[in-house]
């Protein structure tokens, strides 16, 4: 059964399948060996993706992945907000409007990513996002029967480690 680990793993194996998948060029510039660019790499890059997942799930690790799905609507609507709000400017980058000329170039890659990603150990959990309180909850909700399912305790102490914090105690009062 997993342990507790609480880890941000940087999702730059999963820019992999998706921006690089998106903008072609992007792989060319990578300097692969020819041999390893085939018509199987985006395959073969899911695969890789599952094998790591597997190996950190086999060490412990719960791994859970969530899909915030914004529709294009409300991207556009938070962008908007972004460049009309100024104390919301810094969210804003030059680079998100011009990546919505491929929003569905995206939506194939990411679905295309998840069905190929999403495993028993390393479920994928897709959330429609255009409202944000709703969002939180079912991510919270995910998050919190994750943690029930580890059925977590504290550990037991059993009569030597008792009589080992007694010891403890008695050392530290006649200081």
């Amino acid at each position: 059964m997993p342990s507790l680990k609480i880890r941000k793993i940087k999702r730059s194996y999963y820019e992999e399948v998706l921006v690089v998948r998106v903008h072609q060029q992007l792989l060319e510039k990578q300097k692969l060996p020819p041999e390893l660019v085939t018509r199987d790499i985006w395959e073969e890059r899911y695969e890789a993706i599952n094998a790591f997942e597997r190996y950190l799930a086999r060490n412990g690790y719960l791994i859970l992945k969530f899909f915030l799905h914004v529709s294009k609507k409300e991207q556009k609507k938070r962008f908007l907000e972004r460049l009309d709000q100024p104390e919301k400017n810094w969210k804003y980058s030059s680079a998100d409007a011009r990546e919505r000329q491929y929003w569905d170039d995206y939506m194939e890659c990411y679905e295309d990513m998840i069905r190929h990603t999403a495993t028993k150990h390393a479920p994928w959990y897709v959330v429609p996002a255009d409202n944000k309180w709703f969002t939180r909850l079912v991510v919270s909700g995910a998050i919190v029967d994750a943690l029930e399912d580890l059925d977590l305790r504290f550990p037991k102490m059993d009569k030597g480690k008792l009589k080992e914090l007694a010891l403890a105690r008695q050392l530290l009062m006649s200081e």
